[in-house]
């Protein structure tokens, strides 16, 4: 949900951030949470690009969010797919990369919140013991986020919720 999805999109001359984006990460940051990427590379393992090449985008990345004033904490990923290496606790929608990021960085799993794109998103993080999660809608920018008991929300409607609810109701 961080980019506009593209097929293996590996290379920065092809990578488009969401439109709101970054907007949405100030909201959780103002609000005390770390930002933090976990996502499928499933094209590591195709051979479609390598590991290297993944890891100079990832620090492009960083470095936009930064220029946008925001720090990542922690980018994960997994480079299987299961029809080429097997199964895998990383890959979502297993919780292996959710897990990690907690161990590494002290996070509080059941007090976090999930945004993500897609079902497996949000069944990685019901299976990390995560309750707040939310699953965008957009293909070209974040347009609205589906949230528990809130619905179908347009992203600037999930905002201002967010920034009503008190740090446990988020």
């Amino acid at each position: 949900m961080v980019n506009v999805e593209k097929n293996y999109v590996h290379r920065i001359e092809d990578f488009q951030f969401m439109e709101g984006i970054f907007d949405l990460c100030r909201v959780f940051r103002d609000r005390g949470f770390l930002l933090v990427i976990v996502t499928n590379q499933a094209g590591i393992a195709r051979g479609f690009y390598t590991l290297a090449q993944f890891e100079s985008l990832s620090a492009w990345m960083r470095r936009r969010f930064s220029e946008e004033g925001l720090e990542l904490s922690g980018i994960y990923h997994c480079p299987h797919h299961p029809s080429i290496t097997g199964d895998c606790p990383c890959r979502k929608p297993h919780p292996g990369m959710l897990l990690q990021a907690a161990s590494d960085l002290d996070l509080d799993l059941p007090h976090s919140v999930l945004l993500g794109d897609k079902p497996s998103d949000l069944e990685a993080g019901r299976r990390a013991g995560l309750s707040r999660l939310g699953l965008v809608h957009g293909h070209t920018s974040l347009e609205s986020v589906r949230y528990g008991a809130h619905g179908n929300l347009p992203l600037s409607d999930f905002a201002e919720l967010i920034s009503r609810l008190g740090p446990d109701q988020v």
